[in-house]
């Protein structure tokens, strides 16, 4: 099983606007530990892989480690940690997606994905 961590900035946010159907969202977000490979790949960077996961018109995206995510089985995925980072509607969905790749590009992955 995975290890999924929302940053606690987005676990806030997503209790602000979802409000009473956050709990919807959580076990959406959750639902990866046990099958962090669903969700479609929308970049690497540095062997970093950037996924999103959607609610209603919402995105919600999320950062593993890519070679980690190809090689192992389930019995292994204890060691995988998926972080979520951001969050955005469809208008706004490139935009996040090209900050994310930044900040992995400018800092490196070994920081974010620990």
């Amino acid at each position: 099983m995975a290890k999924v961590e929302i940053l606690e900035d987005l676990y806030e946010k997503i209790e602000k606007k979802f409000g009473g159907n956050a709990d919807k969202v959580f076990a959406l977000i959750k639902s990866l530990e046990e099958n962090p490979n669903k969700e479609k790949e929308l970049g690497n960077v540095a062997g970093i892989v950037i996924k999103e996961i959607r609610y209603e018109g919402f995105r919600f995206y999320f950062i593993t480690d890519g070679y980690k995510l190809k090689i192992m089985d389930e019995s292994k995925l204890v060691d995988l940690l998926i972080k979520f980072v951001r969050m955005s509607d469809k208008k706004h969905q490139q935009k996040t997606i090209d900050e994310i790749k930044s900040i992995l590009s400018k800092f490196g992955p070994g920081d974010l994905i620990k």
